[in-house]
């Protein structure tokens, strides 16, 4: 029996809009064997409102992967213990595909590179900023170029404390990408940019005082601040508390702060209380950044 293990991820971090990504230590776990029949089930924090027949993202993942190799789908038993809140901006459906894609490969004789699993994930979600993390692990910037991706590891283990919080409602992508404008000013196209190349020279030189500036954006936060209440708030307070710069993660509503080591947890607390004052529910992590990227191994 094979435990694919999946971090969740943060994409964005800010100006980097689909393009960029982290990983954080909240999982999900896929058990996976062969068996006479497909089945996958459900267990953990979070199973309301996943699919689970036939056209989930990780059956459709091991799908594509068997259908580029041509040759027939293999029966798999897979059950996912979920801890990774969906539809709040923390990769959950990226983690479906991860561990679809990886738990296909392995029951093939794995012919396929981790590289190779990254391009078929990325053809699947439509942008590579949540599933490069979550195959790579720590901080990554991807580009789409001709067909392919193009990736880069901006750093295995920043010396970084991270503050999360997580809001209890959900935000569905899909809601999230239609509010956003087709067309962009020159000025705002200038400003991200910009951002971008602060953001990742702060994680490649350790420089994380750089992340203030290079957190803020133009594109999609203050777009997306209408479906995520108390948004700018969130992000003042973590100043306020010294984080070294804080972002709406991935579509949202969960925000994550970068924070000198140790100061993780009284800064998410902090953001919690501006969300609790507004009448809501909200959980406060501390995670680590996730090194490794998904795992497989055998239980």
């Amino acid at each position: 029996m094979l435990e694919v293990k999946v971090p969740a991820t943060s994409a964005n971090l800010g100006a980097g809009f689909d393009c960029m990504g982290l990983a954080v230590k909240i999982y999900n776990r896929f058990t996976v064997a062969p068996a006479a029949t497909a089945k996958f089930t459900l267990t953990g924090d979070y199973t309301a409102g996943i699919d689970t027949g036939e056209d989930n993202l990780f059956w459709r993942a091991a799908r594509k992967l068997w259908n580029r190799l041509e040759r027939p789908p293999t029966p798999l038993q897979a059950t996912c213990d979920a801890q990774v809140p969906p539809a709040r901006g923390l990769g959950s459906s990226s983690t479906a595909v991860v561990g679809g894609l990886l738990a296909a490969n392995h029951f093939a004789g794995e012919p396929l590179t981790r590289f190779e699993l990254l391009e078929m994930a990325t053809e699947i979600e439509g942008h590579p900023d949540n599933v490069a993390p979550a195959l790579y692990g720590g901080v990554t910037l991807t580009a789409m170029r001709e067909g392919s991706v193009v990736f880069r590891s901006l750093g295995r283990a920043p010396a970084l404390s991270l503050a999360l919080i997580v809001p209890d409602y959900t935000v569905e992508t899909g809601k999230a990408r239609a509010i956003l404008p087709e067309l962009v000013s020159r000025a705002d196209a200038v400003f991200n940019a910009s951002r971008v190349g602060l953001l990742t020279d702060a994680f490649l030189r350790g420089e994380y005082s750089l992340l203030r500036a290079g957190t803020e954006d133009r594109l999609h936060q203050r777009q997306r601040a209408g479906l995520t209440p108390g948004l700018e708030d969130l992000l003042d307070k973590a100043g306020t508390l010294g984080a070294y710069g804080a972002a709406l993660s991935g579509s949202g509503p969960a925000v994550i702060a970068f924070c000198r080591p140790g100061a993780g947890k009284e800064v998410a607390e902090g953001m919690a209380g501006v969300l609790r004052k507004l009448g809501i529910n909200v959980r406060a992590f501390a995670p680590e950044i996730d090194v490794a990227g998904a795992t497989l191994r055998q239980i």
